[in-house]
Order: C-alpha cells, then structure tokens, then sequence
C-alpha cells in the first residue's frame, strides 16, 4: 500500500469528533491538535482504524462502530468491590476517577471508580463506553511512513519527536 494513504506502518494525524446515539459530544480533537496514531496496532478501536484503512489526506467520513468493534459488549460482572486498604493510603478515590490495578496474572487493567468509602471502593471493570455504538465524524489531516522508531516502540511519537511525556492522554477513541 502506498504511504500516502492509510495502511500498516503509517502513522495517521486526524481531527475527529465522537458521539453517542443521542447525538452528545462525547470527544473531540477539533480544539487542539490533531490525533496521531500508528495505525494497525490498535492504538484507536478497530472499527475506526478498518474504516481509515486506504484512506488518503482530505478524506471526510463519518463511521458508525458497533460495541463489538469499540470498547466491547457491556460485562454485567465487570462491576467488582475490593477493600479500601488493597489501595496506597495516601491515594484519593473518588467516583469517576480511572485506576488501573493488576489482576491475578500481574497484567494491569484500567478500571473506572463507581463508589468508595473508608471500606470499600467499587470499580467497573468495563470501558465507560462498553456496550455503545460510536458515531464518529473523522478528517484524514495527514499520512505519513512510521519511523523506525515509531514501530519498535508500537506508537507514534508526535511532530516533535518521542513524546512519551506530552502524549495526550485524554484521547478516548
């Protein structure tokens, strides 16, 4: 595939807006710099990163993602209650707030605080938005070979380099 147009080993710069079914805002980039990602690594969810797939600088287009292609069906058993001193004493939970703690294996995953109390903090093991079709709104703003770099590391490093200390972390697609 070309390096001009979107495919594996190119890193992807794109504004893009996301909503629900209700037709809320639930992210968007168009207020600061475009998203970059490294595509086919699964840095944006899949049903997106399919739909990008050939696409070439100046693209417009809007992609509806069902949960199976985004953040999953919702888990019924992914809401779990563990006890406030399995955490750092001096760490403040409050609703809303994403920890991330490690499962029996040692692998840390992300979780999100529903409730917490001097005894217990209630976590939701699901994505906030598990179970809901995304309708993203996307401009291809520029496509460009991935570096070296960039793919030994599995991620795209930005327009100034590696950046691992600026990346944005509030990107939720």
């Amino acid at each position: 595939m070309p390096q001009d147009v979107i495919g594996p080993e190119t890193v992807v710069s794109l504004h893009y807006t996301l909503r629900n079914d209700a037709g809320s805002v639930i992210d968007t980039s168009r207020e600061r710099e475009p998203l970059e990602y490294l595509h086919g690594v699964g840095e944006i969810v899949p049903g997106l990163e399919r739909a990008l797939t050939g696409k070439a600088p100046g693209a417009k287009l809007a992609v509806v993602v069902p949960p199976e292609d985004g953040y999953g069906p919702r888990d019924p058993n992914g809401k779990q209650e563990f006890p406030r001193e399995d955490f750092p004493e001096d760490l403040t939970i409050e609703p809303g707030m994403q920890i991330v703690v490690e499962d029996e294996d040692g692998e840390e995953v992300p979780c999100w605080v529903l409730a917490a109390d001097a005894r217990v903090v209630t976590l939701d093991l699901n994505h906030p938005l598990a179970g809901e079709r995304l309708h993203f709104d996307v401009e291809v703003v520029a496509v460009r070979a991935a570096t070296a770099e960039e793919l030994e590391h599995g991620h795209a490093h930005g327009p100034h380099g590696h950046g691992h200390d600026d990346e944005d972390e509030d990107a939720d697609i």
